[in-house]
């Protein structure tokens, strides 16, 4: 039987405002740079085979 799942810790002071501020402030990337990105994982999921 699988063990239960923990309870999501809760952030306090400097842990919270960090996470806050991370949320905040994404980069996404430019077009060019996830289109590389799906190239190579597509390269990579042809050349491995999984169970």
């Amino acid at each position: 039987m699988a063990k239960p799942i923990k309870d999501t810790p809760v952030l306090y002071d400097e842990d919270a405002y960090r996470f806050e501020m991370a949320a905040q402030n994404v980069v996404f990337l430019p077009k060019e740079e996830r289109e590389k990105i799906i190239r190579n994982y597509e390269e990579v999921k042809k050349r491995c085979k999984f169970l």
